[in-house]
């Protein structure tokens, strides 16, 4: 209860309220982009200081790996088992949104985390930054898979896969990221003495205002559920689950720490609404938009903001004995 109600979550419970009952409150879109590559450049300059300490040691490559590890078996189990009520386009959009990552999401937990007092690894975000891509080039070739296979004998897009990687590796937000955290551990305790009314200070109301501006696009993209198959609303709930199950084993099997294997539980169970979606709908204009973004946004996005980062939280305190 302590951790439903903080501000930031409230801001999103009200934002969720506010699109419910179709009020014009809207936050425009450079603005909601400018928060978006706040966060990012916050929380790489976070992770970048907190690197800087420590230092690059086992702990972050053992991290680093496990997190590489669910990167790729997250979306190859979405596509095995949705391919069972799914046709192969739909699947493979489906299986890349949740197996890639959500930022947001993750910032959330960050600061959830902080105010438990939960320590963690400043390569967390690095992970994250790992986790976003390896969905969406599986994905892709899945669906010239697909086409090859397909009655009409189509032949997969020329190039799909060569700018698909392209766009990960150069991706705005992904390269702000890593810049801004190779920037934290260059500059290391001094940066973070002059930053810190930049990246410390501001980082909740920056993150209260961007929730407010997730739940009103949560709320809007809920009709995206409608008609879909019950399947497909069971996967969206049960499925975080699932993926955050696997990273806590990880994490036990690995002797990580609470804070960091909690984070990889977030990043296993969350899905993408921005990143994904927009390649996915070049890359593969077969699927259907509705159905991966009306599952990601409108339903397990929310849950997993209210309910599922205190739950892995906490699983992850029990389990791994703090």
């Amino acid at each position: 209860m302590g951790g439903f109600l903080d501000p930031a979550i409230l801001f999103f419970v009200f934002g969720m309220a506010a699109g419910l009952l179709k009020s014009n409150l809207d936050i425009p879109q450079p603005i909601s982009r400018f928060l978006s590559l706040y966060l990012l450049m916050a929380l790489g300059l976070k992770g970048g200081f907190a690197l800087a300490k420590s230092g690059f040691n086992a702990e972050v490559a053992i991290t680093l790996g496990a997190a590489l590890a669910l990167a790729f078996a997250i979306p190859a189990l979405a596509y095995y088992l949705l391919r069972r009520f799914l046709n192969g386009f739909d699947a493979a959009a489906v299986a890349a949104t949740y197996g890639s990552v959500s930022a947001v999401t993750f910032i959330t937990a960050v600061q959830h985390l902080d105010n438990l007092g939960v320590a963690y690894g400043g390569h967390m975000a690095a992970a994250m930054a790992l986790m976003e891509s390896p969905a969406i080039v599986m994905a892709v070739v899945l669906a010239n898979y697909v086409r090859r296979q397909s009655a009409a004998g189509a032949m997969p897009v020329p190039g799909t896969l060569r700018r698909v990687l392209h766009e990960s590796l150069t991706d705005g937000a992904q390269l702000l990221l890593l810049g801004a955290m190779a920037i934290g551990i260059a500059t290391g305790a001094a940066g973070e003495a002059v930053m810190k009314p930049f990246s410390v200070d501001l980082f909740k109301g920056m993150l209260a205002f961007f929730l407010l501006d997730m739940g009103l696009q949560a709320a809007r993209n809920m009709g995206g559920l409608r008609g879909q198959s019950a399947w497909l609303l069971v996967y969206a709930v049960v499925a975080p689950l699932v993926h955050a199950g696997l990273a806590l084993l990880l994490g036990w099997a690995l002797a990580m720490s609470v804070g960091n294997t909690a984070l990889l539980m977030v990043l296993a169970a969350s899905a993408s609404y921005i990143a994904v979606p927009a390649v996915v709908r070049q890359t593969i204009p077969e699927a259907n938009p509705s159905l991966y973004f009306g599952m990601s946004l409108g339903l397990t996005f929310p849950l997993n903001i209210l309910l599922g980062i205190p739950v892995y939280t906490e699983v992850a305190r029990r389990v791994l004995g703090a």
